[in-house]
């Protein structure tokens, strides 16, 4: 069933926006009846951070228990494609990246051994590991891709810097990349393996990655796929280790979203978002903005300006390039992915998945 319906108007989209392509059934995100969320049955309590949104009837979630479903009906019905290995040792995947209903790459966090990286070629039905960290020191937290092909993992500094993985064929290879191009990390700064979305990419070379705990909460940006990074100062909260930037998403290389806050229920998340228009140098506090801690963020294909947040204690939308925001919805979620042909779906505790659809 439909939790929420927007508004009317409320996320009209401006005549610049992209359109459908004809024939598509995007959801009709302005006119008499809206959109909202829908939730679907997953059969399953598992915990989904990890979403890849390949289409509107495509999708694959990942989450604890090593757990891993796809589905290729819209959410109608939902296979188990977990890795039997990462369920017998019960890992916690935190971040999934699809490239189309066969091919996936899935990331395991922890410290050492835990964290690693999985990869599948035939929608599941077998698995390959592709990395397994023999550092004891580094912590993986969430993986991004440029293209097909290349790609990037993110860990929590080691030495003093956080560590950079890199893939050249699409996940079955990876490298820890030269740290010499990486600023210092701020004592106790960390990334947040929250929503797979501290690291983000948009056009073929550029990658910001978010930081929290520190005494202030970060955004790195680099031009040349994760070998030299510039960093710059959020607007958002920090000064504690629950504290900071939990999710990127950029439209393009210069127009971005940072959202946060503090996790800890019930903790005041004032300045829980912010924006950029200069590809990550400077961040400005949106005007209006979400009302606590949001873990997910997601830009809509078909509108400009339009973008979704998501958290624990619901989903806000902004129409204005994340300048203000608006709830949405109250449904918990921690992640949310948008796919090129407008499907947009949203997960997070207890099985709860859902996609964008008319009301």
């Amino acid at each position: 069933m439909c939790t929420a319906a927007l508004v009317l108007g409320v996320l009209a989209a401006p005549a610049q926006a992209g359109a459908p392509p004809a024939g598509g059934d995007a959801p009709a995100l302005s006119g008499p009846h809206g959109a909202g969320w829908a939730v679907k049955d997953t059969a399953t309590d598992s915990r989904f951070r990890g979403l890849a949104a390949v289409s509107r009837t495509t999708a694959w979630v990942a989450g604890s228990g090593g757990t891993v479903l796809r589905t290729v009906d819209g959410g109608r019905s939902w296979r188990n494609v977990s890795p039997p290995g990462a369920v017998a040792e019960r890992l916690e995947l935190r971040d999934i990246e699809a490239f189309d209903a066969r091919r996936a790459v899935a990331l395991a966090i922890g410290e050492g051994e835990a964290s690693r990286v999985l990869r599948t070629e035939d929608g599941g039905a077998t698995w390959a590991e592709a990395f397994r960290n023999p550092d004891p020191r580094a912590f993986y937290d969430c993986l991004t891709f440029f293209d097909a092909r290349n790609g990037l993992a993110m860990s929590d500094p080691v030495d003093g810097k956080f560590r950079i993985l890199s893939t050249g064929d699409g996940g079955r290879s990876w490298q820890v990349l030269p740290d010499a191009g990486m600023p210092a990390a701020l004592p106790g700064e960390a990334g947040f393996a929250a929503s797979g979305q501290c690291l983000a990419a948009a056009g073929p070379r550029d990658v910001w990655l978010a930081t929290g705990g520190g005494a202030s909460a970060r955004v790195l940006h680099s031009a040349d796929r994760g070998r030299t990074w510039r960093v710059a100062q959020s607007t958002l909260p920090a000064g504690d280790p629950a504290r900071g930037v939990f999710a990127l998403a950029f439209r393009d290389r210069t127009r971005g979203l940072a959202v946060g806050g503090d996790y800890r229920a019930g903790q005041p998340s004032p300045q829980a978002a912010a924006v950029t228009s200069d590809g990550g140098r400077t961040w400005r506090q949106a005007a209006a903005t979400p009302p606590a801690y949001r873990s997910g963020a997601a830009w809509y294909p078909y509108g400009a300006a339009t973008a979704f947040a998501v958290g624990p204690t619901g989903t806000d939308v902004t129409t204005d390039g994340g300048r203000s925001w608006r709830a949405l919805d109250t449904g918990s979620y921690d992640t949310v992915d948008c796919a090129p042909d407008g499907g947009c779906w949203a997960a997070g505790e207890k099985g709860r998945v859902a996609r964008l659809e008319r009301r």
